[in-house]
């Protein structure tokens, strides 16, 4: 394998043509960003060595190119392509690379900027030194925003007045110096810490390399008290100075279960978002707390190749942005066996074994992975999930909703807290709410997991019921469309975008009628949305019934009516006669 990054020149003008149509052919796959570029533009910044290219074993794979904006203030790094049969090999990393120093040789005064929406690019350019800003900040020429014109979001541009849109915005300031990553040796970090395997290594290595450790561990409602305290013990058994426990299960809820039961928010129509939706929020509590502490670095225990890695340290780049984030199994590319052999040799002699099942629990669902999520054709049998049937009989709730939250469960009012808890505790006992998610990481590998989510599976339907009676049929169009778009961003560590707060008052708006009860019947495996009854069902209208005669108009002004309704379909199929005749 030959992979080859270097300037454009005038010989490469051959290539212009392809690389403008795939630059057009990945905007359309992706449904964002700039689509259109001119050749002739791309053979002059080839000419004018301002863009670079990629080879891979002699053909073709990349390019990337920058311009100058208001006299040379801003430079743009833009038009990044990776070929899709040449991509998960690095080129983008090293094209990046390759494209911001020279960017800097040929401007070193110029603040360089980045707009996308791509996690993989945020990264890459973050730990460049860039930091995420407002729109605000970047260039104001014209030049540059009509380059946009070609992206299926510029309608959304316009309307935000070019100060925010689904792209993130990215600066590099020359003048800014890039906190300086050597640590010494008594340095405190802070690291996450969970109690397992990963995270206790990462412990391990870094009080064994001279630095002092505080734990912590943020619970948004994944572990019990005992433990939380068999955790702190094992953290502070193998070297952390202090461990800290957070009690963010709140938190977690206003902040976010709230509005994913607004949203009836089920990605791929399936997964209620159950333990990857923590991860963000766990991420902004540590970067917070990592402030008060004033310790120089943080350090997790993702591997690279999940989810997890994106929603730290992008958290951490945008809240705490001169903080150092310190990966260990990340950076090593360590096994479970080399993780375990290490321990071993300092006298950590904690058992290790591995259940057959991985299994992750939080108060909005359990994750479950095994050998069979790993393929595309097994499920995962009974033995699998946590909570086992053991409730064969019937069951009625009675759930009762106010502005979209859930206020009682058979009459018997709570916080909307325990509420959650207190369905998952009755509906786990039905085996209700298992599945399998198939979807798309956001490094952009698929994969499947496994999950029982009771409570949220039956809150959400409940509450989706509701709103079938309540809401017209545009609030519901539009709601799903937003409700779609929150979900994937919330997923894919989008959390801290401005759009999310927009979305989130559009959800909020939404649910100022939502207030009813629902009835539902609980069965093994499954549960039955009886119905509902609120003040606002506008099934009780007494302008009009369906399905009945209707004392408000006649019958001559629906014939009226489906005349005028019709118009364009009549105008469109008699066109469509008079030319085959």
């Amino acid at each position: 394998m030959n992979l080859t990054v270097r300037r454009a020149n005038y010989d490469d003008k051959k290539y212009a043509d392809i690389i403008c149509k795939q630059i057009e052919y990945s905007a359309k796959v992706r449904g964002t960003g700039i689509s259109r570029r001119d050749p002739e533009s791309i053979k002059k910044k080839m000419v004018d060595g301002f863009s670079v290219i990629a080879f891979f074993n002699g053909n073709l794979a990349g390019f990337s190119y920058f311009e100058v904006f208001e006299k040379k203030k801003f430079l743009s790094n833009s038009g990044l392509i990776v070929f899709p049969k040449y991509r998960f090999h690095g080129l983008a990393k090293m094209m990046k690379l390759k494209i911001f120093k020279l960017s800097k040789k040929k401007f070193p005064n110029s603040k360089i900027f980045s707009i996308t929406t791509s996690p993989a690019v945020i990264k890459i350019n973050t730990d460049l030194g860039f930091k995420p800003v407002l729109f605000s900040e970047l260039t104001k020429s014209e030049t540059f925003w009509k380059g946009c014109k070609s992206c299926t979001n510029y309608e959304i541009l316009l309307r935000k007045k070019k100060k925010m849109c689904f792209c993130t915005g990215l600066l590099y300031d020359p003048k800014y110096k890039k906190k300086d990553l050597y640590l010494d040796k008594g340095e405190k970090i802070l690291l996450a810490y969970s109690g397992g395997l990963d995270t206790s290594y990462c412990l391990k290595y870094l009080t064994n390399k001279g630095y002092k450790v505080i734990t912590i561990i943020i619970n948004t409602g994944g572990f019990k008290n005992k433990e939380l305290e068999l955790i702190e013990k094992r953290a502070l058994k193998i070297g952390a100075i202090y461990h800290y426990s957070i009690n963010a299960k709140e938190y977690y809820y206003y902040k976010c279960i709230k509005y994913l039961i607004y949203g009836n928010i089920l990605k791929n129509n399936t997964y209620p978002l159950s333990v990857s939706s923590e991860r963000f929020f766990q991420a902004i509590l540590i970067a917070e707390f990592s402030k008060k502490l004033n310790v120089k670095a943080i350090s997790h225990g993702s591997t690279g190749a999940g989810n997890d890695q994106v929603r730290f340290d992008l958290a951490f780049k945008i809240l705490c942005p001169e903080t150092v984030i310190i990966t260990p199994i990340r950076e090593k590319k360590l096994s479970r066996k080399e993780e375990v052999d290490f321990l071993e040799r300092k006298g950590l002699t904690i058992s290790w074994k591995k259940a057959k099942y991985s299994i992750n629990k939080g108060i909005w669902g359990t994750s479950i992975g095994g050998e069979e999520t790993l393929n595309s054709s097994t499920s995962l049998p009974e033995e699998a999930y946590p909570s086992k049937l053991s409730e064969k009989k019937k069951k009625f709730l009675e759930l009762e909703f106010k502005k979209g939250e859930l206020i009682s469960i058979n009459k018997i009012k709570d916080l909307k807290l325990n509420n959650i808890l207190k369905i998952e505790k009755i509906s786990s006992k039905f085996a209700i709410g298992r599945d399998c998610h198939v979807g798309d990481t956001i490094l952009g590998i698929k994969g499947r997991v496994g999950f029982e989510a009771s409570a949220a599976l039956l809150i959400i339907k409940a509450h989706q019921l509701l709103e079938k009676h309540i809401l017209t049929k545009w609030q519901i169009y539009w709601k799903d469309q937003l409700s779609n778009w929150y979900g994937n961003l919330l997923h894919e560590a989008q959390y801290l975008d401005p759009i999310m707060r927009d979305i989130e008052c559009f959800f909020k708006n939404s649910q100022k009628r939502v207030s009813g009860k629902v009835k539902i019947l609980l069965n093994p495996y499954r549960l039955e949305l009886i119905g509902i009854e609120s003040e606002f069902d506008m099934m009780k209208s007494k302008i009009a019934k369906y399905g009945e005669m209707n004392n408000d108009w006649t019958s001559d002004e629906v014939k009226g009516f489906i005349k005028i309704f019709g118009n364009q379909m009549k105008i469109y199929h008699n066109i469509k006669k008079e030319y085959y005749d």
